[in-house]
């Protein structure tokens, strides 16, 4: 059968596909966890479970050893917590940690999970992997990928991982346990309990063809390269409506234009300060939203040999599993 793979965060939304498509490709696949994370997205498959946190250096090593490929799903999305400090812990330190450990285990390839966050943005053409990061709106979190990212890469360059990161673009499809929260919208329009599309665009992809340019980059991807995966720049007015008709709804008539969203964005800041806690809603996010540009994957498709799928049958596949489970 030969060497193992690791998936670090199999219980993720995307770490839970790339854990069944291995299992799929007949791999023997290991996965590390916490012993509090829902496995609900890998309960049926045949893996390996192996327990710890990022910070576990001991649970690390041994996690890793007799694995050829290492494929790191971990992220912490919460761009809306007011304390900043989660959101490096996890995605710069707890990531530098696992990195010193990948470094003493003889891997063929580290596989690394970031952002299209991560790339520039551009009012002009559509964005590449060239184009060096311009912007800095998106808050903690995006400051927080950004940095993550940026020592993947010196890891690459600097001491020889044989890592690749691929800047993954907002996922669609079935499976989304948790849910993710672009999920939780496509749930409630499913479900007929969210008349509203919001006034913006963004690039999006299905978690299906996310799981598969994971393993392809495994393969084909270039030691020290970054990847864009995403299918199609999109209308949130015509994925709402796509969700809709695959489960036979009306598609949401009323649209929230993206200077009401913003306004509302920043209510919802000043009342997270007042109630001294988190809300949901931050502006961080609304702005990330709204500067996100349209990117160009065509990379992925010349090195990875990586061809999505259209995201629009994601997108109906997520409704259907929403459906399924209210």
């Amino acid at each position: 059968m030969g060497a193992k793979k690791l998936v670090i965060g199999a219980s993720g939304f995307l770490g839970s596909h790339v854990t069944r498509q291995l299992v799929t490709a007949g791999a023997d696949v290991r996965v590390m966890l916490r012993r509090t994370s829902s496995t609900k997205g890998i309960d049926d498959l045949p893996v390996e479970r192996c327990y710890g946190d990022l910070f576990d250096d001991d649970a690390l090593r041994a996690a890793m050893t007799g694995c050829d490929v290492v494929y790191y799903c971990v992220v912490d999305a919460r761009m809306w917590l007011r304390d900043p400090v989660p959101l490096f812990r996890t995605n710069v330190e707890g990531l530098r940690h696992v990195l010193d450990a990948a470094l003493d285990a003889n891997l063929k390839k580290f596989v690394y999970t970031s952002t299209t966050g991560s790339l520039a943005i551009s009012d002009t053409r559509p964005v590449t992997e060239d184009d060096p990061h311009n912007w800095d709106q998106g808050g903690a979190y995006i400051e927080a990928r950004v940095a993550g990212e940026n020592l993947l890469l010196s890891y690459a360059r600097d001491k020889g991982l044989p890592a690749v990161a691929l800047c993954i673009s907002t996922t669609y499809g079935p499976g989304d346990w948790a849910p993710t929260p672009h999920g939780s919208l496509i749930s409630l329009v499913a479900n007929g309990r969210f008349p509203f599309y919001l006034g913006y665009s963004a690039e999006v992809v299905g978690i299906e063809d996310a799981a598969k340019a994971m393993l392809l980059a495994a393969e084909h991807g270039r030691n020290g390269e970054r990847y864009i995966i995403s299918d199609r720049y999109m209308s949130i007015r015509e994925l709402h409506s796509i969700a809709a008709a695959a489960v036979g709804r009306h598609p949401p008539r009323i649209g929230i234009p993206i200077s009401v969203l913003r306004a509302g964005a920043r209510v919802n800041d000043l009342l997270a300060r007042l109630l001294r806690r988190d809300l949901p809603f931050a502006y961080a996010g609304i702005r990330m939203a709204e500067l996100m540009s349209p990117l160009d994957h065509s990379k992925a498709k010349r090195e990875l040999g990586w061809t999505p799928e259209p995201v629009e049958d994601s997108i109906r596949k997520a409704a259907v599993f929403f459906t399924s489970r209210s």
